[in-house]
């Protein structure tokens, strides 16, 4: 559950809550009031029909209790001995209703909830030597919630979730812009600036988080103009050495062992001029097949035996240059760590709907003890070959992120080597 969803049913119910809270002690706090309001009806309509009884003329007394009957919904019977009584229920209003009435009336007074399956609020009371129930409407004694209540009800919660809302925004709104934020950092974007507003507590975060993405973008330029600027200037002394090493007449053993130590310090600078340049390109629609065989041709001429498998995948959006770039250094990576005379596939098909291209080598492999680390820029596996400068693999990363790719490398298990894989969007 999300937190602006947390903080939103919280606050609610915090909301919703603090009504019930208030609701009952309204209740309770009104029980008094009207329990004494209660008890002094009962009472007074118990001695107005004892003196009705007992004072008026036989002829006008039916018609008295007729009216009682009629306009209060009083009724009057006589206490006799087969008498089925149901019992007042156990609450704290009746509780206080019979004290009163018990005090007034005194305490031979009895209460019933219902007589012979006849429901009210009966209180008998003696003339002479004669006992006599009165029943009062039951629904004096009963809280009624009608339709009034139940509006007032949804119209409460309805507030509670319209004030619940804003504030469950304001909180989850700022921390959603920060993790967006953070996962753009995190691919080696520059996020946009976020709002420094609202609250001093909520307006600190994004304010670091902004002077945190400034400190990270302006190291990353100074990284890569320090490293753009180092590998142009080890340029110039390297072709130096090639003219030199062309023009010197050494032994064609010896010239050769030395060009290749030139060319293997080029393709170093090489590494670090892409990890430096880093930049954003464009996904296009293009054929996944030609661009691979373009890249392995390129090895094919140098050569270097590479065996390619197209598997003449779906057209594919995809950064050009970006692909390129991850695929070379997955192959270099490959010819690197390959044995003498081993073979590098290279092999295009599909994966669950995706197109990916898979660069597979058949050297020792990494240990699974290294396989998290692999992708560390300057990280060499222990016990590798001589060689590289541990950017080939984070260039390749780097490279796959930033336009959607994903690289997942694994050991082989049909025999020994390597498998690195690009998924493509």
């Amino acid at each position: 559950m999300s937190l602006f969803s947390r903080s939103f049913l919280l606050i609610a119910l915090l909301i919703l809550a603090s009504a019930a809270a208030t609701f009952q002690l309204y209740r309770v706090y009104e029980r008094e009031p009207r329990a004494r309001e209660l008890a002094q009806q009962t009472v007074s309509i118990v001695n107005l029909t004892r003196s009705a009884l007992v004072n008026a003329d036989p002829i006008l007394r039916r018609n008295l209790l007729i009216e009682l009957n009629e306009s209060e919904g009083i009724r009057l019977a006589p206490v006799t001995a087969g008498d089925v009584l149901q019992p007042l229920p156990e609450d704290p209003l009746f509780d206080l209703v019979v004290a009163r009435v018990k005090k007034s009336l005194g305490p031979q007074t009895r209460f019933a909830y219902a007589r012979d399956k006849v429901e009210g609020f009966w209180v008998s009371f003696p003339i002479d030597v004669d006992e006599y129930w009165v029943m009062l409407p039951r629904e004096r004694f009963e809280v009624q919630f009608g339709l009034e209540s139940l509006g007032a009800g949804l119209g409460l919660l309805a507030l509670a979730l319209i004030g619940a809302w804003p504030i469950a925004s304001t909180l989850s709104r700022p921390l959603a812009a920060i993790a967006a934020a953070a996962r753009e950092v995190g691919r080696g974007q520059a996020p946009a600036p976020l709002a420094e507003s609202g609250p001093r507590e909520v307006r600190t975060v994004p304010v670091a988080v902004n002077k945190m993405a400034g400190d990270l973008a302006s190291m990353e330029r100074e990284r890569a103009l320090v490293l753009a600027g180092i590998s142009h200037d080890l340029r110039t002394p390297l072709s130096r050495l090639r003219l030199a090493l062309e023009m010197s007449g050494a032994d064609p053993a010896t010239a050769e062992a030395m060009s290749a130590d030139v060319e293997e310090i080029d393709a170093v600078i090489g590494q670090f001029l892409d990890f430096a340049r880093g930049e954003d390109e464009p996904l296009v629609e293009g054929d996944l097949d030609a661009l691979v065989a373009e890249v392995v041709e390129g090895y094919r001429r140098r050569d270097k035996d590479i065996v390619l498998r197209a598997g003449a995948p779906r057209p594919s959006r995809f950064a050009p240059q970006a692909l390129r770039r991850a695929v070379a250094n997955l192959i270099d990576n490959a010819l690197r760590y390959a044995p003498e005379g081993g073979v590098v596939d290279v092999k295009l098909h599909q994966v669950e709907g995706h197109a990916v291209v898979d660069v597979l080598d058949n050297g020792p492999g990494i240990p699974q003890a290294a396989m998290g680390r692999v992708f560390d820029r300057f990280f060499r596996v222990p016990g590798a070959a001589a060689g590289g400068s541990g950017l080939g693999l984070a260039i390749a990363r780097t490279a796959a992120e930033r336009h959607g790719l994903r690289i997942e490398l694994r050991n082989r298990t049909d025999g020994p080597g390597l498998m690195a894989r690009v998924h493509l969007p």
